[in-house]
C-alpha cells in the first residue's frame, strides 16, 4: 500500500471515520530465536530507547546483543506463550475489542484497532488500513500509563513519520499520559483488593515498575515522578501505610545505574530482614507480557523464596478486567470530546458539522438583510 496516498479503491464517498488506536510496545510473532532477534533489532535500535551514540552502540548491539541474546530471550518467551499467542498481543486485541464494544454500548459511532510500536501489526499498516477507510479523526491512546520518551514519545515518532507523507490528514489528538486518571487507580485497587479477598493479605505488597536509566530523569523525563505518584495514590486508594507498601524498578539492562530501588534486589532484602511473605504488582503494565509473567513471576518469585521468604504473591495485570475497560473508555471519551462521535451528529445529516455550519451562514446571512 502507497504511503503518500490512498488505494485506488478508495471512496471519498465513504462516510468520515473517527478511530481510536491503541498502542503498546510489541512483542515477538513466535518464540524462537529468528523472530525474536528480528522484534528486538527494531526495538534497540530506537535511539529514543537506547540513547547511546549510533557509531558507540552499533557494534555492540549487531556484534555482540543480536547474535547472544535472541536465543536467551527466545526462551523466556516460550516460558509465558500461550495457546493463542504472546499474552501481551492476546490482551492488547482482547482491551481493543472490548472497548469497541463498550464505546458502541454509550453510542459513540467509533472505530478502535490497535496497533504494535515494534513487531505486528505495525502502527504503519494500521495507519493505512484506516486511511482507506476515510480517517477524519484520529486519537492515539499509548498503553502507557506513565509519560516516557522510550515509550510514548517513540509511539508519537512513528506516527508522526507515517502522518508526515500523507495528502488528506485527519485531525489528530494523542493521550500523554494517564498516572493519575482516578478510574485507571481505581482500577488497580480493584484487582488487588480481589486477591485479598480469595487469597489473603501480605506483609508487604510491592509495585514493580519497568525501570530506565536514571540519566533519564536527570534529563527531565517525568516518568519517574509519576511512577511515584501512581504509587501513592493507589497506597492512598487501599489505605496502606508508608511501611505496607514500597515502589520498586524492574528490568535494568546494562552497567550504567537505573531508577532505583530496583524490584530484585528490594525483595531480597526484604526476606532477608524477616519479611515472610509479599504480594507484588505492576501498575505500569497494563497488560501481562515477558516482563510481568517471567521477570517478576517466576525469577523475582525464586530470588524471594530462597532468600527466605516463604510466601509470593503476583498480582495480575489490569488486563480486560471489567473496571479496566470502563477506565479506558472513559479516558477515551473525555479525549474525543467535541467530535462528532455521537450517533445524533455521525449519521443524522441535518446534524453533522456541515450541516450546523451551513445553518450558521445561512443565518448570517438572513440578518445581514433585516
Amino acid at each position: 500500500m502507497d504511503r503518500f496516498a490512498a488505494s485506488s479503491s478508495f471512496s471519498h464517498e465513504s462516510p468520515p471515520l473517527t478511530a481510536v488506536l491503541l498502542v503498546q510496545l510489541g512483542t515477538p510473532d513466535e518464540p524462537a530465536p529468528a523472530p525474536v532477534r528480528r522484534y528486538l533489532k527494531q526495538f534497540l535500535s530506537d535511539p529514543r530507547v537506547v540513547e547511546i551514540p549510533r557509531v558507540a552502540w552499533w557494534p555492540i548491539l549487531n556484534g555482540i546483543i543480536l547474535n547472544t541474546r535472541p536465543r536467551k530471550s527466545a526462551a523466556k518467551y516460550r516460558a509465558v506463550w500461550t495457546s493463542e499467542g504472546s499474552p501481551l498481543a492476546v490482551h492488547t486485541r482482547r482491551q481493543a475489542t472490548l472497548l469497541r464494544g463498550l464505546l458502541g454500548e454509550r453510542r459513540l459511532d467509533v472505530a478502535v484497532v490497535h496497533g504494535m510500536r515494534y513487531g505486528n501489526p505495525s502502527l504503519e499498516k494500521v495507519l493505512r488500513e484506516l486511511r482507506e477507510r476515510n480517517l477524519a479523526r484520529l486519537l492515539v491512546l499509548p498503553l502507557y500509563p506513565q509519560y516516557a520518551a522510550s515509550t510514548t514519545a517513540t509511539a508519537f515518532d512513528s506516527i508522526a513519520r507515517e502522518l508526515s507523507g500523507w495528502r488528506n490528514l485527519p485531525e489528530f489528538r494523542m493521550v500523554r499520559n494517564f498516572h493519575r486518571d482516578p478510574g485507571y487507580i481505581a482500577a488497580l485497587a480493584a484487582r488487588i483488593r480481589r486477591h485479598w479477598q480469595t487469597e489473603g493479605r501480605a506483609e508487604k505488597l510491592v509495585m514493580s515498575f519497568h525501570g530506565l536509566p536514571r540519566r533519564s530523569l536527570t534529563l527531565g523525563d517525568p516518568y519517574h515522578c509519576e511512577c511515584l505518584a501512581t504509587a501513592r495514590l493507589l497506597a492512598d486508594e487501599l489505605g496502606l501505610g508508608p511501611d505496607q507498601w514500597i515502589a520498586t524498578f524492574q528490568s535494568r539492562f546494562g552497567r550504567a545505574r537505573w531508577l532505583e530501588p530496583y524490584t530484585l534486589p528490594t525483595l531480597l532484602a526484604l526476606a532477608k530482614t524477616g519479611t515472610r511473605s509479599v504480594d507484588v504488582v505492576c501498575p505500569g503494565f497494563v497488560s501481562d507480557c515477558l516482563e510481568t509473567l517471567e521477570e517478576i513471576d517466576m525469577e523475582a518469585r525464586e530470588g524471594f523464596l530462597a532468600a527466605g521468604g516463604t510466601a509470593f504473591n503476583y498480582i495480575p495485570c489490569l488486563n480486560d478486567s471489567a473496571e479496566w475497560i470502563r477506565a479506558l473508555a472513559d479516558v477515551a471519551q473525555a479525549h474525543m470530546g467535541g467530535w462528532p462521535v455521537t450517533p445524533s451528529s455521525a449519521t443524522d445529516p441535518e446534524r453533522s458539522p456541515a450541516a450546523l455550519a451551513r445553518r450558521q451562514v445561512l443565518a448570517r446571512e438572513r440578518g445581514a438583510l433585516v
